[in-house]
């Protein structure tokens, strides 16, 4: 049942071992994006090829963007800095990404199958995400008001 005051996850305030289970937390949900800015950083005439694969233009300019927002929202969520902030622009880029790249609408037999469930995953992340946001809110509102 749904609840007004739901429990907040525990940051470790008082205790440090669910601090640092909840950053692992972070580390395995912001894994992906991670890993898919340094591969482009390291190789940039492919993450071009990628924006050129999915008809978007103009290519070196957004591939940029992609890395600056991958791992930019990725650290931002791992520093505490404004994790509510990342955490949004992640789940956004996400949905964007998800609605470009898993087109299973247009597919048959096993690719569609493949795209449907890459679809589908990748909305599980956005929600992730966005459920950090929550939290991230939830708890600098407390933190104000004392």
């Amino acid at each position: 049942m749904y609840s007004k005051s739901a429990p907040a996850i525990p940051t470790g305030r008082a205790d440090r071992r669910p601090a640092i289970a909840y950053w692992c937390f972070l580390l395995l949900l912001c894994s992906a994006y991670l890993q898919g800015g340094i591969e482009k950083a390291l190789d940039f005439p492919a993450a071009v090829a990628e924006m050129h694969h999915f008809g978007l233009s103009p290519a070196a300019p957004l591939a940029f963007l992609t890395i600056l927002g991958e791992l930019g929202g990725a650290l931002l969520i791992l520093c505490g800095f404004r994790r509510w902030l990342g955490a949004a622009y992640l789940a956004l880029f996400t949905l964007a990404a998800n609605l470009l790249a898993n087109r299973f609408w247009e597919l048959a037999g096993a690719a569609r199958t493949m795209s449907e469930n890459g679809f589908f995953e990748h909305l599980g992340l956005a929600g992730a995400f966005m459920i950090v946001a929550y939290i991230d809110v939830r708890e600098r509102k407390a933190a104000a008001r004392g």
